[in-house]
């Protein structure tokens, strides 16, 4: 059975940074693919960073030049550096891994989640 343990996340101001990391057991996490995703509140999940098995890498627009999505594959962790960070970006941050790169991009389909992380971007 997957698991995800997500941490690192906090309260900043704008402009600054944080670096999530998330933990994942019960997959090949050298085969799978990674993302992170966010819930904002009233708002459905989203997709926001893809590491591929391979580290090619993907990233919604709002994350894009903003975000960098990295992986561990030693130690089964996968995680997000978060720069300039915006009030736009407050929100409970997942990640998931996924056999399939196709799946990554549908997370109201991905059966298993971790408790999320929350980050609040506040003056």
């Amino acid at each position: 059975q997957v698991h995800f343990v997500e941490s690192g996340g906090a309260a900043v101001q704008p402009g600054g940074s944080l670096k999530l990391s998330c933990i994942v057991s019960g997959i090949d996490f050298g085969r799978s693919h990674v993302a992170w995703y966010r819930q904002r509140p009233g708002n459905r999940r989203e997709f926001v960073a893809l590491s591929t098995q391979f580290a090619n890498t993907d990233y919604s627009t709002s994350a894009k030049g903003r975000f960098t999505i990295s992986r561990d594959n030693a130690k089964n962790t996968v995680f997000l550096q978060m720069n300039s960070l915006k009030p736009e970006d407050t929100a409970t941050y997942y990640c998931n891994a996924q056999d399939q790169v196709t799946r990554i991009y549908l997370p109201d389909g991905l059966p298993a989640w971790g408790q999320g992380t929350q980050v609040t971007v506040v003056s």
